[in-house]
């Protein structure tokens, strides 16, 4: 059998040769072009008279499974289902019935083809894998230009023909039934295809529409802006959606909606359109609008008052919160002891009592404008006219005629001329009130073609007036205490800060934003003995006076043991100890957090400590310094007993940056502290031209909404100190020490042109090192330093302090820690790692 098939084939690709035919083969895949036909997946097949397969395409290959060099040459009929639908097949699927189950259905068809030229009807194929694939197909004679005949049959599955002719089914039925008006446009923006429901919107017959653009058959404003909207939806794919436009024509206000059509390879074959009647939907939510209206603007003009304590810039707020949304013009005149946070008026008002206009809008800004509502003017007004008579009462007045804003005030007015020419045409005096008692007046009026007030707006108005006048009321209050607090905090800050050598500084200090936030962070820098500074940062808990006093006896108390010399977590110990007396009482203990540095220009070293407070950030020097943190231990607040504080000690780089700062500098609401210090790096990272431009940047790139807490900034450059400036060596423990030390004095001294404290210096330092010499037995260092003042260290490795004694007239020693004493501008002692110096400073001649 396999043989005869081969033969068969063999005739069969001879047949097709000579018919100028090849076979058929089928290529992996198509490229779709994107048209229905790619959807219904026609398939095409030759025949000859015979019912032998002469050309078998690829689609039908897809859709069977058999490839054409398996088919060609075969009878048709092969590929005929006719099983009985009962029987099924492999993998125990049912068969579907088929329109021709029978044998022989094949030569039927044929005969039928060479009888009257055609058939089509439903067929049941065999797919390769055994199932039945149900297929509706066409067939035709045909004869070529040798007068051959043959058969050319096409062929798609019938469940994706069904499926089409549903959907086309639909579309029609929405075309015909649908309320919506639908159109569709070709590419070049004609209807090809309309509604009756949208041609009865557009009041033309549905053929007037065809092969004519929106142009042609609408009146102009509406036709462009659909014109405009169409180009863009047609040349994007964006589509628009429930777009309000109004009618054509003016009658009312339309939806419309458009979309991109495109077929399934992409290509644009125009846009459709949906358009829905809704006039009655704006009126609706026009009304719902205008109540919504007037609840937003009582809810911003609330929410605008709430964010600010200050006086002035709460009326500013009032009179721009008004205008353009309710009037045109307002203005906000409040008695001047408000505005200074003094006392309530206790009585009643005159013509005397001192006013000033504090708030002013307009909606249009003109010369004229700013004449009329005299911003920043003191105000006076004559008993007769209404905004006395409100002062007096308490009660709202409303003008709602030209005739009757002449009689406002005294006849001749300017201010009443400039509103009849600006076309002021309704005005409303509203009194600013607090427990009863007014603290000023709101002013607002309309102009032009707006509607005057009515007695509705006039209700509306009178709400906003109270809501204002409370919030004002506290802002007088608080104005009152922020002022004390910030005289008070401002006293306790440093107002000078000392000038080290090899040290560069810039600090800045910022009160709260608003309200009585301030008091509760400070800073100083403290020139240490030995050409060394402290630097210090910190911050009470609280604010307001308390917080404020609290800070100064804080400062005050480490400034205090700053000059005991401790190291910096020794210092914060003993702060920490005084806790109970440096607060308020017992039921209001202290609780602060603080960073204590300390630096050496001779040694480069710094040596820090910190009470819970932000780590310290460190910039290294060059124009792309990398910034880093402190790594240290937290250490818990101050007023926490009981625990112990660590300090690091660590080298910079000549021309480091040390950055000390409070947490009102990063700190944000809902935001981990983190996120803050990472901005601030980030600042740090750019390129600044020297610290105080580093300290502007800063302070401008604060969070926006960050928290009102006060701020504070200290930056120190860190450097060696200047060639030239210091000298210093090491002497072994030896007799001759003292000569030496002398010879090396006078020379240091002739070098600086300081020869005039050659006999104090050689003769304070000869003292010191004897003591050394008498008591250490060990190496002896000198160091001198030439700043705003001579600097001698004498150092040894003995720890424990010299003492001054009291000598009697008749001791022959004992006197060098008293001539050191008296004969120096200051002196004293420090701790080392290595035993402790002695130093004393001298003053420079002429200074």
């Amino acid at each position: 059998m396999t043989d005869a098939v081969g033969a068969h084939d063999a005739s069969s690709r001879h047949a097709r040769r000579n018919a100028g035919l090849q076979p058929a083969s089928a290529p992996a895949s198509y490229t779709a072009t994107g048209t229905l036909l790619d959807t219904l997946r026609v398939a095409v097949v030759m025949l000859d008279t015979s019912g032998r397969i002469v050309l078998w395409s690829p689609p039908a290959e897809e859709m069977l499974g058999w490839a054409g060099e398996h088919v060609v040459g075969r009878r048709v009929g092969a590929f005929l289902d006719t099983r009985d639908p009962a029987d099924g097949f492999a993998q125990g699927k049912q068969v579907r019935a088929a329109t021709v189950p029978v044998p022989g259905a094949g030569e039927r068809i044929l005969a039928q083809l060479l009888r009257i030229g055609r058939w089509n009807g439903i067929l049941p194929l065999r797919h390769r894998d055994g199932r039945t694939v149900q297929v509706e197909a066409r067939a035709s004679l045909l004869v070529d230009g040798d007068g051959k005949p043959f058969v050319l049959a096409s062929f798609a599955e019938t469940s994706t023909v069904r499926t089409v002719e549903h959907d086309l089914a639909v579309l029609d039925s929405l075309f015909d039934t649908s309320p919506l008006g639908v159109g569709v446009f070709d590419t070049q923006l004609r209807f090809v295809r309309v509604n009756e429901a949208l041609a009865r919107m557009n009041n033309l017959p549905m053929e007037a529409h065809l092969g004519r653009t929106v142009k042609e058959i609408l009146d102009e404003p509406t036709a462009q802006e659909l014109t405009i909207l169409q180009q863009n939806v047609l040349r994007t794919g964006v589509p628009v959606v429930d777009l309000t436009t109004l009618a054509s024509g003016g009658g009312g206000y339309r939806s419309v909606s458009y979309h991109r059509l495109e077929d399934r390879s992409g290509k644009v074959l125009g846009i459709s359109c949906t358009v829905m009647d809704a006039t009655d939907r704006h009126a609706a939510a026009a009304n719902v609008e205008r109540a919504r209206h007037r609840l937003v603007l009582l809810n911003d003009i609330g929410a605008r008052l709430a964010v600010h304590l200050e006086v002035p810039r709460m009326a500013q707020e009032l009179a721009e919160a008004v205008v353009p949304r309710f009037s045109d013009y307002a203005g906000v005149i409040l008695l001047q002891d408000v505005v200074r946070g003094g006392d309530l008026p206790r009585t009643p008002h005159t013509r005397f009592t001192p006013l000033v206009q504090l708030g002013a809008a307009a909606a249009e800004d003109s010369i004229a404008a700013e004449r009329m509502l005299g911003l920043g003017e003191r105000m006076a007004f004559s008993e007769e006219s209404i905004f006395e008579c409100v002062l007096h009462t308490g009660l709202p007045q409303l003008v709602d005629s030209r005739e009757a804003l002449a009689d406002t005030t005294f006849p001749g007015d300017p201010r009443v001329q400039i509103a009849m020419d600006l076309g002021i045409h309704s005005l409303m005096v509203l009194p600013l009130r607090a427990r009863g008692i007014v603290l000023g007046l709101l002013v607002i009026s309309r102009a032009g073609s707006r509607e005057p007030f009515d007695r509705d707006d006039l209700q509306l108005a009178m709400e906003i007036a109270d809501r204002a006048g409370g919030s004002l009321d506290n802002a007088r209050l608080y104005a009152r205490e922020r002022e004390g607090a910030l005289m008070l905090q401002r006293s306790l800050l440093p107002q000078t800060v000392p000038k080290p050598l090899g040290v560069q500084l810039a600090f800045r200090y910022v009160p709260g934003s608003s309200g009585t936030e301030v008091g509760g962070d400070w800073f100083d820098v403290i020139a240490l003995a030995g050409g060394r500074v402290a630097f210090v940062v910190g911050d009470v808990m609280g604010h307001g006076l308390r917080a404020a006093a609290t800070m100064g006896r804080l400062s005050t108390a480490v400034r205090t043991l700053a000059q005991l010399d401790l190291p910096p977590a020794k210092l914060l110990s003993h702060i920490n100890d005084l806790a109970d007396d440096l607060a308020h009482g017992p039921d209001e203990p202290l609780m602060a957090t603080c960073v204590y540095a300390v630096y050496d220009p001779a040694t480069r070293k710094v040596c820090v400590a910190k009470a819970g407070h932000v780590p310290p950030l460190i910039v290294e020097p060059g124009l792309n310094g990398k910034v880093r943190q402190v790594e240290m231990p937290s250490g818990a607040p101050l007023g926490v007993g009981g625990v112990d504080f660590e300090g690091v000690e660590f080298e910079v780089s000549d021309g480091a940056v040390l950055v000390l700062y409070s947490d009102g500098l990063v700190e944000n609401r809902g935001e981990d502290i983190s996120a803050g210090i990472d901005r601030l790096i980030g600042v740090l990272n750019r390129r600044h031209a020297d610290l105080e431009d580093a300290c502007d940047d800063i302070l401008a790139r604060l969070e926006p909404g960050h928290e009102p807490d006060d701020v504070a900034v200290v930056m120190a450059r860190l450097g060696g100190l200047p060639q030239g400036t210091a000298s210093a060596w090491t002497f072994t423990a030896d007799p001759t020490v003292v000569s030496r030390a002398r010879r090396l004095v006078r020379q240091t001294l002739r070098e600086w042109e300081l020869t005039a404290l050659d006999d104090t210096t050689v003769l304070l330092v000869s003292e010191l090192i004897t003591n050394s010499l008498r008591y250490a037995r060990g190496p002896i260092g000198l160091r001198m330093v030439r700043g705003s003042s001579l600097l001698v260290e004498v150092s040894d490795p003995l720890p424990d302090p010299p003492l001054e004694r009291l000598v009697d007239t008749t001791d022959e020693g004992g006197r060098g820690l008293q001539l050191v004493a008296h004969s120096s501008r200051r002196w004293g002692t420090r701790h080392t790692p290595n035993g402790k110096v002695v130093w004393f400073e001298l003053a420079l001649p002429g200074s």
